[in-house]
Parts: C-alpha cells; structure tokens; sequence
C-alpha cells in the first residue's frame, strides 16, 4: 500500500503500512535521518519532529494518522550553508555533546518560539522538559534557544 505524505514541502509517496510509525518512513523511505531513534516509547523525544508546525514524537505517530498535514524535519529547517536560526545558535553555543537528543531538541524549541518568541530561560526548561539529554547539556541547550530568540528580535 502506498502512502502519500508531505514532507519538507515536498509531496512524496512511500510503500507502507498506515500504522508504520512515521520515524520509520523518514529514516529508512525518505533517508531523513536527523530524528533518531530512542525509547520508541516517546518519552526521550529524539525523533521529535513537526506537524503542521507542533512537535510530535515520530515514534509513535502513525503515517495513516498524518492526513494533510505537513511534517517538517530537522533537514528541512536549514542548509548547510544557511542554518535555520536555531541550529546556527546550537552551532554557536556548542550545544551538542554526542549530538543524539539535538534534532529533538531543535525541533521542539522551533514549536516553542514560534508559539512564544520571547520566553523566558525558565520557559525554555519547561518547553524542553520533556526531550532528554544523556550528556548533561541542558544549560548550553538553553542558552542556544534564548540565543535563537534574541537573534529573531534583532531581523
């Protein structure tokens, strides 16, 4: 059974399952491989990506469920050469140790300043409360995302 979903802006079709968590088609379909695979259970939040601009865990989204609506991965924020706000602010912080839980990361503070350009450094925790960092970088991750924040209010 194929599969149309729209991913990046782009309408593409895959041979799955409705009930194919999404993660699986980005990764293993479509090669997007920024979100990861973690718990599968979504409660690490390092396959975290968008759906119609709210962050969603992969993991447990199934394709059949997704409809219409847009999904927008870590790759299709920036370039390599023009980073979205947000990464080039990770980038600047160093906010990445292993780099596991970034894409998680970075995709739920895109819904969280998009929702709220200006929060404050006790709203980021609680907007990021739920994706998990291993290497204990929660305070450069939080400093990136006010970095993000205060860039916006200066464009």
């Amino acid at each position: 059974m194929a599969i149309s979903l729209k991913v990046n802006g782009a309408q593409r079709s895959v041979p799955a399952a409705a009930d194919t968590p999404l993660l699986y088609v980005l990764r293993n379909d479509l090669a997007l491989n920024g979100a990861k695979f973690g718990c599968g259970l979504a409660q690490c939040g390092a396959c975290t990506v968008l759906l119609d601009g709210r962050a969603v865990r992969s993991c447990v989204t199934e394709i059949g469920s997704i409809g219409a609506s847009e999904v927008t991965t870590i790759e299709g924020l920036g370039t390599i050469d023009k980073p979205h706000p947000l990464q080039q602010a990770f980038i600047d912080e160093q906010a990445a140790q292993c780099g596991y839980c970034i894409n998680g990361m970075i995709m739920s503070a895109k819904d969280l300043l998009d929702r709220n350009p200006h929060p404050t450094a006790a709203e980021v925790r609680e907007g990021l409360a739920q994706n998990l960092c291993r290497c204990g970088t929660h305070g450069r991750i939080i400093h990136a995302v006010l970095r993000a924040a205060e860039s916006a209010r200066k464009t």
